[in-house]
This record gives C-alpha cells, sequence and structure tokens, in this order.
C-alpha cells in the first residue's frame, strides 16, 4: 500500500515546475507591447527607486533616460530569474523522488529546461511583436545552470547535514 501511494504521488513533486512553465508560457504569450511595457514599468521602478534612496534629485529626463539604459538588462535579468526558478522546480523532485545524482541529475536538469527554452522562443515566434532567438536561450541557459547548481549544492549539504542522521538509519 505505502508503495502504491508513493507511486501515486510521485508525479505531484512535479507541480511546482509546471507551475512555473506556465508561468513561463504566459509571460512569452502577451504580444510584444504588452511585454515591454510590463518590464518598462519595473524599469522604472527600479530607477524611480534608486533616485529616492541615493537622493539624486534627477528630473523627468534623466529618469527616463536610466529607465531605457537599464530596459534591456531588467528583461534579461527576467529571462535568468524565470528559468533559474524552473530549473529549482524541476531539480529538487529529479533528485528527491527519483534518487538522480551528480552528473546524471545536472544533464537531465539542464537538458529539460534547456529543451523547455527552445520550445518556448520557438513559441514566441506565432506571437505578435515577438521574435524568438537562440540569444534569449543562451540567457535562459544562465539561469538553468545556475538553478541546477544551486539545487545540487542545497540537495548535497542538506543530505551531509540535516538529513545525515535519516541516511544511517536506514543502512541499519
Amino acid at each position: 500500500m505505502k508503495s502504491f501511494l508513493r507511486f501515486l504521488l510521485k508525479p505531484l513533486a512535479f507541480v511546482p515546475a509546471l507551475v512555473m512553465i506556465f508561468i513561463i508560457f504566459n509571460f512569452s504569450q502577451q504580444p510584444g507591447d504588452v511585454s515591454a511595457g510590463l518590464s518598462l514599468k519595473i524599469s522604472r521602478k527600479i530607477v524611480v527607486t534608486t533616485n529616492e534612496v541615493l537622493d539624486r534629485h534627477w528630473d523627468e529626463a534623466q529618469i527616463t533616460h536610466y529607465t531605457e539604459r537599464i530596459h534591456y538588462y531588467v528583461r534579461k535579468a527576467g529571462h535568468v530569474t524565470e528559468y533559474f526558478i524552473l530549473a529549482i522546480t524541476i531539480t529538487l523532485p529529479l533528485y528527491v523522488v527519483f534518487g538522480l545524482r551528480h552528473v546524471v541529475l545536472f544533464v537531465i536538469s539542464c537538458l529539460i529546461c534547456i529543451l523547455l527554452a527552445c520550445f518556448d522562443e520557438y513559441h514566441q515566434t506565432f506571437i505578435y511583436g515577438r521574435t524568438g532567438t537562440p540569444k534569449d536561450v543562451l540567457i535562459d541557459s544562465i539561469g538553468i545552470f545556475s538553478g541546477v547548481l544551486v539545487s545540487e549544492v542545497f540537495c548535497f549539504a542538506g543530505r551531509k547535514t540535516i538529513f545525515a542522521p535519516l541516511e544511517k538509519k536506514r543502512r541499519r
């Protein structure tokens, strides 16, 4: 009965990954002007907050100038962040539930995420005002590799510290 219950619950470990995939594809579904407008608002908020915190006394023209200067980087940071979270939500279930470790875990996690990034870029070619570029897949890969590495370090450290007593009990 216990093994049957585990068999049923294993796929549920990927629910956070599915939610993240839904979020990524939802952002990709937005037309180009809507997507650019959203990241422009975030860029502006960063510049306005920086102006207030550092007490720079920038006028509206300077705020607009700095907003436009960082806009590209904010968009790309969004890519990295989305895929960083996706990599974590895919790597952790592969590690915990399916017992993948080391190079196998790294390769499979990265491969799944990179394939999703490629599919997402291809999907964007069908959206008005959007383009899919290999450059964005490379930028997404920064988040993917970082997320997988952070997950592996976290899991390894946890296994050697927090969960070490549990492993000792299993060996007996």
